[in-house]
């Protein structure tokens, strides 16, 4: 009998800057028009003031436990879902576990782009089946803007950056909910459609040498599109189907906050209606890992989401990586 996974607890943070359509406007050729109609995206938090990934990790994993009523000494692991961390060594799971004033416990990072939450949370599962007294830590974030090119208008105004956070346990507490599954999936095989190559080691460069485009974000947006809709929409119809139920069963349905076109395609191959789609993209864009968790934290401190709700979450990321899970709460 598998091992149960509770959320205990869930926050959010983002940085203070906003970057809004009508700064895009004198930064390069767009305009609000153009970017509301395409992406639904309105304004996005931006950590150009100096915030880093491991400053917003502290953030909303602080909210988090504050939330569970609980001290950070009491976390047995750390684990962070993000591609861009303040630096390649050491990991931004250690960095936070030392801001967090503890030591000594397990602590690693794990990259899948905009997928890093839920690929995190199945990895922090499988760890409650080894050991079920664990209390971990799963933060996802990304500073996104730190791999924009802000002279390519095609990229640069979608994207934001925050970070989320969730407790889990085997245990429920007051006011939890269980992580009934996660689906995961990859193809490698079109990866080159949305990368961010330069700086890697299949990229090396040397003192002095320029910063290339290939370091900041690259996509087909079309094709990405296409893959997007298709391989999120199928796997949350397999979570679905795996555990007998259908469309009606689902109270809310939290999708990855790439782009409104995006997330309209995809409730609708779902059968979903407005009304039970999440959506926070409009003041966020896309913040890659932080953007299920932070959607999720919004959703419940809204109270959108109400105990007794079946909860569905979609995701998809460069990689090509994406994944599915249901909640109960």
């Amino acid at each position: 009998m598998n091992t149960p996974c509770y959320i205990r607890a869930i926050g959010h943070c983002v940085p203070e800057r906003i970057l809004t359509n009508a700064d895009f406007e004198r930064m390069v050729d767009t305009n609000d028009e153009w970017i509301v109609t395409r992406t639904g995206i309105r304004e996005r938090h931006v950590a150009l003031n100096g915030e880093t990934c491991v400053d917003l990790c502290l953030g909303a994993s602080q909210a988090a436990l504050a939330q569970a009523g609980m001290d950070a000494q009491e976390l047995t692991h750390v684990i962070v879902g993000t591609f861009s961390a303040d630096s390649v060594i050491p990991s931004a799971a250690c960095m936070l576990s030392h801001r967090l004033g503890i030591s000594g416990r397990m602590a690693m990072d794990l990259s899948a782009a905009c997928s890093g939450f839920l690929y995190a949370v199945e990895t922090a599962r499988a760890l409650l089946m080894l050991h079920p007294k664990a209390k971990i830590l799963v933060a996802a974030c990304d500073i996104v803007s730190s791999r924009v090119d802000y002279t390519d208008r095609s990229t640069c105004v979608l994207f934001g950056d925050g970070a989320g956070a969730v407790i889990l346990t085997a245990e429920p507490g007051q006011g939890s909910s269980e992580v009934v599954d996660v689906l995961l999936a990859a193809d490698g095989a079109v990866g080159d459609l949305l990368t961010v190559k330069g700086g890697g080691s299949g990229t090396p460069y040397k003192l002095n040498d320029a910063i290339r485009k290939d370091f900041f974000v690259e996509m087909n947006g079309r094709e990405v599109y296409k893959h997007a809709v298709r391989n999120m929409s199928g796997i949350c119809e397999e979570i679905l189907t795996k555990h007998g139920l259908t469309d009606r069963d689902v109270d809310v349905f939290i999708p990855h906050q790439a782009n409104l076109r995006i997330v309209e395609a995809v409730g609708k191959r779902l059968n979903l209606p407005e009304e039970r789609v999440f959506t926070n993209l409009q003041k966020y864009g896309n913040t890659s890992a932080a953007s299920v968790p932070l959607a999720l934290s919004e959703a419940v401190g809204e109270g959108v989401i109400k105990p007794g709700h079946t909860v569905l979450l979609g995701t998809f990321g460069g990689g090509f990586t994406w994944g599915s899970a249901l909640l109960r709460f």
